[in-house]
């Protein structure tokens, strides 16, 4: 929860304000020691030395204190005053300052540099540190660091290095015999251990054997994500207690039993029936692509080996919504920044270039170049790169996700972010056309021949639907929109309503409505949404209205 406190009239009216727009509640002063154990943030519409005043006496751990926020009674500045990282204060002020238009005051090192701090990097793989974490952070920022990625985690554009490096950053799951001066290692959780047993096998056993893992082969135990074993395993007493904290998954004998393992063996299999348990666990548990990287270790009574999940490529599909700023997500924001390389139309990279982190990498190209684009995308984040690739509108429609995800494989992590599509974006500022049933139909031929788009513009206008049309007309198409409204005029009223909006959300937007028998179709091009009511639709107050067809009691 967020909760907003004020004392003045003038930042009463401010919290009312803010509060929607944050997802949060207005709460009073005297609530705030009960509430803040359960807040995600807190935002003050107070000077910063009251507010200190007021969180000092419960700040405990920057790990679990929510973020504070500081907004002055002119409305000129949001301050991220605490948990700026952990407690995700420097974002909160992003957004506050975004719904009041004022300045964001973000002081932690990275974020003010606009680069990839360290708490960020161990956030994102989720990793222990090992080292001076201190020293590590100051170096990554100063850009005398080096960062080792043996691994290949797909990581966010980092500083760009000057000079000799005089403090080492390592992301691997290896055991180290400790921390060096000038080395910091990031364990990120990899590892998944596999453990079979003799009925009655003893903690101490398996302990041992576990700790063969590290000191025979090398590998961190605190890069462990997950132990598995058969499901005759699952009560196990000596195994339990030995990787508490850990839960064991388990998997039934016949399922383990169809993994190829290096190890087979026929005993096993007589008194399980499977071949492999502690393998076959390890690598099943571990998932697609994971590769054994310790064999079966045999202790007394107990074996255990260990899969490594192998990081995967990462790509984002981003929608940057209909142009204006304030229409775009903030998480779209947060995974331009995530990526260390940018694909997308060049017109589209202008409009968010500011919102990159320096170093990365940006791959703009022209219209016309969609498919290359997605290739593109899909292959460099095949690669193990964090790639971001962007549209307009919603990425999934009538848009960049679609040509991405047919070549994108299961070596990939996907990640989608809504954007306000053009029949959104339009929509708002026609009134309510889209208030029942509706289509969206491109009247483009490029990919869809123009007898398929023609059945479905006259199964749209025989359903009654509301229709939203993408693409409605360039120099080239010119005809197609006025043959899609002689469609509608065939069954609709000559009084139904036709609103168009262009550049919605951008400078030189234009909205305008007219009746189906006087719309003008020389009036629309590519850079317009045209909307079709339906029977039922009409113009109120001059606004498109769509009835939602209940009748409320």
């Amino acid at each position: 929860m967020i909760a907003l406190f004020a004392v003045t009239d003038a930042g009463r009216r401010t919290a009312a304000e803010l509060a929607p727009a944050l997802g949060g509640q207005v709460r009073a002063l005297d609530e705030l020691p009960t509430l803040w154990p359960d807040l995600d943030g807190a935002v003050f519409l107070l000077a910063t030395g009251a507010t200190v005043r007021l969180v000092a006496p419960l700040l405990a751990d920057k790990r679990t204190d929510p973020g504070v926020v500081c907004v002055d009674e002119a409305r000129r500045f949001a301050v991220a005053l605490c948990g700026g990282h952990e407690g995700g204060a420097n974002t909160l002020a992003t957004r506050v300052a975004a719904a009041l238009g004022a300045e964001p005051v973000i002081t932690t090192a990275s974020d003010a540099a606009g680069s990839t701090g360290l708490g960020e990097l161990v956030d994102l793989l989720g990793a222990t540190v090992d080292g001076d974490a201190a020293a590590a952070g100051t170096a990554l920022l100063d850009g005398t660091a080096r960062v080792e990625n043996p691994l290949g985690f797909p990581l966010p554009p980092l500083p760009t290095r000057t000079g000799e490096p005089r403090h080492t950053i390592t992301i691997s799951d290896r055991a180290a015999p400790g921390a060096a001066p000038g080395w910091t290692l990031l364990i990120p959780q990899t590892l998944v251990v596999g453990i079979g047993s003799a009925r009655g096998a003893t903690a101490a056993a398996v302990a041992e054997t576990l700790r063969r893992v590290e000191t025979e082969h090398g590998y961190d135990l605190r890069a462990v994500r997950a132990v598995a074993s058969v499901d005759l395993k699952a009560d196990e007493e000596g195994i339990l207690a030995a990787i508490a904290p850990f839960s064991l998954t388990t998997f039934p004998a016949t399922v383990l039993a169809q993994v190829p393992v290096p190890n087979p063996s026929d005993v096993v299999r007589a008194e399980v029936g499977t071949p492999s348990v502690a393998e076959a666990a390890a690598l099943h548990c571990a998932g697609p692509g994971a590769e054994l990287v310790v064999e079966k270790i045999k202790g007394d009574n107990v074996t255990v080996a260990v899969a490594r999940v192998r990081p995967k490529g990462r790509l984002a599909l981003v929608g940057l919504g209909p142009g204006a700023a304030d229409l775009r997500v903030p998480r779209a924001d947060a995974e331009l920044r995530r990526a260390s390389i940018v694909v997308g139309l060049d017109q589209y990279v202008d409009q968010v270039r500011h919102l990159l982190r320096p170093g990365t990498e940006v791959r703009a190209s022209g219209l016309g170049e969609e498919e290359q684009r997605a290739a593109d995308a899909v292959a460099l984040a095949a690669k193990g790169h964090a790639v971001a690739l962007i549209g307009s509108g919603d990425a999934g429609i009538y848009a960049m996700a679609s040509p991405a995800l047919e070549g994108a494989g299961a070596d990939i992590d996907v990640v989608g972010v809504p954007g306000v599509t053009a029949a959104l974006a339009a929509s708002s500022l026609l009134g309510a056309p889209l208030g029942h049933d509706h289509v969206l139909i491109s009247l483009s031929d490029l990919h869809t021949p123009w007898e398929v788009i023609e059945r479905r513009v006259a199964a749209a206008a025989a359903a009654d639907l509301v229709t939203c049309f993408y693409n409605p007309r360039s120099r080239d198409r010119h005809w197609q929109l006025g043959a899609a409204l002689d469609a509608f005029r065939a069954h609709r009223p000559p009084t139904t309503p036709v609103g168009a909006v262009r550049q919605a959300g951008r400078a030189g937007q234009r909205v305008w409505t007219a009746a189906l028998s006087d719309f003008d179709p020389a009036e629309v091009d590519m850079l317009t949404t045209v909307v079709v009511g339906s029977s039922t639709t009409r113009m109120v107050a001059g606004r498109m209205v769509t009835p939602r067809g209940y009748r409320w009691s």
